[in-house]
């Protein structure tokens, strides 16, 4: 693990924030008004979508992808000005929130400042021409990081903006070689001390796929080295089978138990139902029951929580990165009061306790147990809401389930789930 990271990012929640379709204004001006909300669902950090402006040449949509990054070094004037996105930040962090960052830096749209400037730092296909290695992002043109000056730069570009906000979400970091990102968090440090990293990090299966075809994929172990957090996508296609019914309950769980076994005590997975690149979690569980369970078990998982925008309000579009598509607020049920509550039960977890899963792949029901600060905790969460008795090892007694304040009880290692959520200490 990276060597000052700090343990507290365990029990935390990030909010995900795609400026262009938060408010109808899409504006960094239009989401201030929006913050002391976002605050109330227990955030402790925003992650702003990137707010590069977006390359013309080759883009998708009619707006184009934030992510064909046309200026590491200023904000796509859609959004607003450079002293407007300060006084956003400034906002933030008069609530006690942190602000992240995407940085996009494995590649640029092809009409990019930097491509202008220095087309010599990019990769060439076998024609000579300027491309990138995989054959889907068509709107954009890889980087080449055997050239160190790129490196400079780069980190240069981060230090700048580690004098405005308190951390990156490293786009693909799989894709870019884990010395730079060594390099860069150093470096950064000495701007804003305690700089948060986040990682996303690729799926197992697509990594695998790049390091076969000659393409550079840091493995999750060697990302910890200089990131506080990265995507769990290492175990993420087995949960997605799970939800479309072509894997067992017990299968997803087991890979949370190998998690536990093969990282560092303090290994900090990223969190999540859904993001900007998953479909809606009410799109795919539409049964409010259902999801009020998947809710509770994500907040009980080991590691950061995340939640992408629209998600309070069950929203079941994602919005298009390619256009504006402000997200609906009136969509399903509010879980804003449930989010809050979760966000409190997280707070009496410790940072590198002991966790552990098993599961009722007959009634879909997972039971997990992890220790910490206040004592030991057991969640019980009926994926399908189903009821009946679960096993599980804890002294016979009454005990106060914290989500909704009843009453279970437990019997000679027996425990009656009604369908509902259920989180208590022992």
């Amino acid at each position: 693990m990276a060597a000052n990271t700090d343990p507290g990012l365990q029990n935390q929640v990030i909010y995900s924030i795609y400026v262009r379709s938060h408010t109808q204004e899409g504006t960094f001006l239009s989401v201030i008004p929006d913050l002391d909300r976002i605050k109330a669902l227990g955030t402790d950090i925003i992650w702003f979508m990137p707010i590069h402006p977006i390359g013309v040449q080759g883009k998708k949509g009619s707006l184009g992808c934030p992510y064909a990054n046309r200026d590491y070094r200023d904000v796509n004037p859609a959004y607003g000005t450079m002293e407007d996105f300060r006084r956003l930040v400034d906002a933030i962090h008069q609530r006690g929130m942190k602000c992240i960052i995407d940085v996009v830096y494995n590649h640029t749209s092809p009409d990019s400042v930097l491509y202008s400037q220095h087309p010599e730092w990019f990769y060439k296909t076998p024609e000579g021409r300027p491309g990138n290695k995989i054959g889907d992002w068509s709107d954009v043109i890889d980087l080449d990081y055997s050239q160190r000056a790129l490196w400079d730069y780069q980190i240069e570009s981060l230090c700048r903006w580690a004098e405005i906000v308190d951390g990156f979400r490293c786009d693909v970091a799989s894709f870019i070689p884990v010395e730079f990102w060594l390099q860069a968090r150093e470096a950064v440090e000495k701007v804003r001390p305690g700089c948060i990293w986040l990682a996303e990090s690729v799926h197992r299966s697509f990594g695998c796929w790049a390091r076969r075809q000659g393409i550079y994929s840091a493995k999750d172990p060697a990302l910890y080295a200089a990131f506080d957090m990265e995507y769990e996508y290492d175990i993420r296609e087995v949960f997605d089978d799970y939800l479309r019914g072509k894997a067992r309950l017990s299968q997803y769980l087991d890979l949370l138990n190998f998690q536990e076994a093969v990282y560092p005590d303090n290994y900090n997975k990223l969190r999540f139902l859904e993001n900007h690149d998953q479909p809606r979690i009410a799109a795919l569980v539409q049964e409010e029951s259902d999801l009020v369970n998947y809710t509770a078990m994500l907040y009980f998982l080991k590691g950061t929580t995340l939640l992408y925008a629209g998600q309070e309000f069950e929203n079941t579009h994602l919005p298009s990165l390619f256009e504006r598509e402000p997200f609906d607020r009136h969509s399903g049920h509010d879980l804003s009061g449930l989010l809050a509550r979760l966000h409190a039960i997280k707070q009496a977890f410790g940072s590198s306790d002991d966790f552990a899963a098993a599961g009722d792949d007959e009634k879909d029901i997972a039971i997990m147990e992890r220790s910490g600060h206040e004592g030991r905790f057991v969640g019980v969460f009926s994926l399908r809401s189903r009821s009946g008795e679960v096993t599980l090892e804890v002294p016979d007694g009454s005990y106060e389930n914290r989500i909704d304040g009843s009453t279970v009880a437990a019997r000679e290692g027996r425990l009656r789930c009604e369908g509902r959520p259920i989180i208590f200490k022992v």
